[in-house]
């Protein structure tokens, strides 16, 4: 039997970020992703919830998503999962496809790179945490050290094509609202709509 996994978005007082959790209703395994400046959120979420913290995920290796990872595996004894090319120092190493096993579902995991060269957004199926690749209304920035833009394009080109109903949730609180639907990016998001890669340079690093 599959169970559709929950995802928990919980905004920060001190920044703009998000951080997640993902658990399984049924067992109520769990996994964190991006704890970002204040990790004792999440771990009050955990302990709110009556979850079981298994595994601390993260999206990319920016400061602003990972100064957290230290509390956090300290308190919960749990390995640290990252694509190498961000967080070399990762216990398990992700690559594009791998699947982190939650309870009675699974997560699989999409190499978005763009923002980052090791960017990564985790899929449940029915949702995505899609840190700083895609945000509502907007995407990450491709201005910054280790960036690439047409990396960028595609990896955004990629997700465009998920369900429509298929729910996101950002790595911060950008937008009109804290989460969309990629229908809802398709019809407002200029940047997911921009028809070809020239388009997109000239938007993203006009």
């Amino acid at each position: 039997m599959v169970a559709e996994l929950e995802v928990v978005q919980i905004p920060l007082d001190r920044v703009d970020n998000f951080s997640y959790l993902i658990y399984c209703p049924a067992t109520k395994d769990a996994v964190g992703v991006d704890p970002s400046v204040e990790p004792e959120r999440m771990l009050e979420e955990v302990a709110r919830r009556g979850l079981k913290l298994i595994a601390l995920l993260n999206t990319h290796g920016h400061m602003d998503h990972i100064a957290g990872n230290g509390t956090v595996l300290e308190a919960a004894d749990v390995p640290l999962a990252a694509h190498p090319d961000d967080v070399p120092d990762a216990d398990i190493h992700l690559q594009d496809g791998s699947l982190i096993d939650l309870g009675q579902g699974s997560i699989e995991v999409l190499h978005t790179p763009g923002h980052t060269p090791g960017g990564v957004v985790f899929s449940t199926g029915t949702a995505i945490v899609a840190g700083d690749t895609l945000f509502v209304s907007r995407c990450g920035r491709a201005d910054l050290p280790g960036s690439n833009v047409e990396d960028l394009y595609h990896s955004l080109q990629r997700l465009k094509k998920l369900p429509p109903e298929t729910r996101v949730f950002p790595g911060h609180d950008y937008g009109p609202q804290p989460n969309s639907t990629i229908g809802w990016e398709l019809k407002n998001n200029e940047f997911i709509r921009c028809p070809d890669l020239e388009s997109f340079v000239r938007l993203r690093m006009g």
